[in-house]
């Protein structure tokens, strides 16, 4: 059946996003792994590779039906988005948080195109005991400091410091989202619920949250759901060869693979994927045509998978050992699954003849209410905690517990609140998006388990329900909102809205037999029930923009420090916070001296001592602190940075709706 032109635009306008996104990816760590990441040299590879990639995956595209207002009110939905997330940018610059690292590492690759970023002990007189040229979200290496994450989101993030506009690149890929979450629901769902699907996704806090400023979600997001569009495609496809197939699975698997390159996390995201090419394989020796996808699948996802365990070998290395402690036990999962996965196919003759018994599809539906209902009763039998074991432990601990004594909560730092996960998603969602996503998803089993139907849906099913069920088990992230709230970005929250909107056309469905009245007003209420609470949540913290000002003010430290400073930084958090945009923003080498204690200042007879070896190596040296006492020992204390401005709110046990005051204050002495 020949597609209708606004069901062709639609779902090309879905996918592409992630073969957008995908395609700089892949021609932009080659170029960074070489030392020239510029901006002709990416556009030149990005440019045809992006196009080739936005070829093969719009080619003959499957039946998807949809009418001119539904493209026009996903495409209205999406630029609203962009649009209101961009005048709402923030500008997190001074390193506090991961936004602020991800910042740092795309204005140093899109400045000097390569990594590790040198420290210029030389500038110090040499290396020194005393100087510490890391910090937090950066690490020491040879020589050098690499940034903490992967490098994928600080690839897009680049273009807009290239662009003259760092901020914007956020806002473009949350609209993006919003088309890519759309496009698979009007695959999956139906295309009349892809707006409703766009609405309660885009106005959704968490998704507020990341599409202002330079987290890794976002990215991730594109490119999991893409991934889901596109195999969609490629089993759907009215593609008649084996050679069209390939050229279809092919790129949904690198897309899915690519994931990793942008979180560490990724590879536990993509597990599903790789089972399911082990079904669509086997599928294939019984002449199934679906099963002709599965070694493209296969193929692409092993070579996206492998470039970003590559790119973290050698970019990240040290956050992999940071990491080791989930890491090296996921990859052990991953090695278990791809053994699974070749003895399932390798036993599928033997396997197809066994027949589930009959109670199989109800118990796998009531399975899915049962999880569900563990989850959100969790907080009633089990609280969570870690005793500290590691310095890192030991410093969240104590953030959780000045986050408790600010909420006026018994100050313990080992809670973690995890159990409280589901409910952090109800805070989001709604809880009828909640209730709607599981008697969805319990149906779906049900069918799946009874007859083999929705096929369609069981890689979504797969991957949204072990992400869901695995990041709400254990998110590992400092339990404050909305910073917490970040981790249900990539599946979570997306996942629920999918299957929510599904749910609403079955409800439909079943209003249908009421008659007309119910049927209009029965499923505008369940529209609203869908969209209204997560706008509602998302109230008190959508119209105010968070550290604004710190790109004024840090251009204004730059322009106050001489031009052949070395800068040390003797207290602990200017230190923390300005090293690397120092270095990086200001062009000026620089490094924390080392406190040689528990207190945040350091010691005075190193800081002279250093300041000396700063003289003789011909350089101006310059002291930073937090207060004119801190340095006016070396010099004539001036005031570099002054900023007030607004931080996210830290809550733990109901969803933010404000924001807090936020100083900081960076003072200077020429020694």
């Amino acid at each position: 059946m020949e597609l209708d032109r606004p069901g062709r635009v639609l779902a090309a306008l879905s996918v592409l996003p992630a073969l957008a996104v995908a395609g700089w990816l892949l021609a932009g760590l080659p170029l960074l792994l070489l030392g020239r990441f510029a901006p002709a040299p990416a556009a030149l590879l990005g440019l045809p590779v992006i196009a080739l990639l936005c070829w093969a995956g719009t080619r003959r595209l499957p039946g998807v039906t949809a009418a001119p207002w539904q493209v026009a009110g996903v495409v209205a939905v999406a630029l609203g988005s962009g649009v209101f997330n961009l005048v709402m940018h923030s500008e997190q610059l001074a390193v506090r948080r991961d936004p602020a690292t991800y910042a740092q590492y795309a204005a140093w690759i899109a400045g000097h195109g390569s990594l590790p970023i040198p420290t210029q002990a030389e500038a110090f007189g040499g290396p020194d005991p005393a100087l510490d040229f890391a910090g937090v979200g950066f690490y020491a290496v040879d020589g050098g400091v690499v940034p903490q994450f992967m490098p994928g989101p600080p690839l897009l993030f680049a273009i807009g410091n290239w662009l003259g506009a760092p901020f914007a690149v956020p806002a473009v890929l949350g609209a993006l989202a919003v088309l890519t979450v759309a496009g698979v629901t009007a695959r999956l769902a139906g295309s009349r619920w892809a707006v409703v699907a766009a609405g309660a996704f885009a106005v959704c806090m968490p998704i507020l949250y990341t599409s202002r400023t330079t987290f890794s979600e976002i990215p991730s997001l594109i490119l999991l759901f893409g991934g889901l569009a596109l195999t969609h495609d490629a089993l759907t496809s009215p593609a008649a060869s084996a050679r069209d197939k390939w050229m279809k699975g092919l790129p949904a698997g690198l897309v899915f693979g690519l994931a990793v390159l942008v979180r560490v996390d990724g590879l536990r995201d993509v597990l599903p994927v790789l089972a399911f090419a082990g079904v669509l394989i086997a599928m294939r020796r019984f002449r199934r045509p679906e099963g002709v996808v599965g070694p493209p699948l296969l193929a692409g996802l092993l070579v996206g998978a492998g470039i970003g365990l590559l790119a973290a070998y050698t970019l990240a290395r040290p956050y992999l050992s940071y990491l080791s402690g989930s890491v090296r036990p996921l990859l052990a999962i991953c090695a278990g699954v791809l053994v699974l996965t070749a003895a399932g196919t390798a036993a599928a003759p033997a396997l197809a003849r066994l027949r589930l018994p009959g109670w199989a599809p109800g118990a796998g539906a009531g399975l899915v209410v049962l999880v569900m209902a563990a989850l959100y009763a969790r907080p009633w039998f089990q609280t969570v905690t870690r005793v500290p074991q590691t310095p890192e432990d030991a410093r969240t601990a104590q953030m959780i517990a000045q986050i408790q004594r600010a909420n006026g909560l018994p100050m313990d730092g080992h809670r973690l609140y995890f159990e409280n996960s589901l409910h952090w998603v109800a805070w989001y969602v709604g809880p009828p998006a909640i209730l709607l996503a599981t008697v969805a998803a319990a149906l779906l089993v049900r069918r799946m388990l009874r007859d083999g139907a929705s096929f369609e849906w069981l890689l979504p099913l797969a991957v949204v329900g072990w992400t869901t069920v695995t990041t709400l088990l254990r998110p590992e992230i400092t339990p404050d909102h909305p910073w917490a709230a970040r981790r249900l970005v990539p599946v979570v929250i997306p996942g629920m809205i999918l299957l929510a909107a599904y749910g609403l056309a079955r409800l439909r469905r079943l209003s249908d037999r009421h008659g007309p009245l119910v049927l209009r007003w029965g499923m505008a209420a369940a529209v609203l029930l869908v969209i209204v609470p997560p706008a509602v949540t998302s109230i008190g913290t959508a119209f105010t923009p968070v550290e604004r000002g710190e790109a004024a003010a840090v251009a204004a430290m730059c322009a106050k420090l001489p031009p052949d400073a070395s800068v040390l930084s003797v207290e602990r958090v200017t230190g923390e916070r300005f090293t690397q945009v120092v270095r990086g923003m200001c062009g000026r080498p620089a490094a924390l001296v080392e406190r040689g204690g528990a207190g945040d200042l350091a010691p005075e007879d190193e800081v002279r001592r250093l300041v000396e070896r700063v003289r003789a190596a011909g350089r101006v040296p310059v002291v930073l602190g937090a207060e004119a006492g801190q340095v006016s020992p070396y010099g004539p204390a001036t005031q570099v940075l002054k900023l007030v401005t607004r931080q996210d709110e830290r809550s733990l046990l109901e969803a933010p709706d404000g924001t807090w005051s936020l100083r900081m204050n960076v003072w200077m002495a020429v020694a």
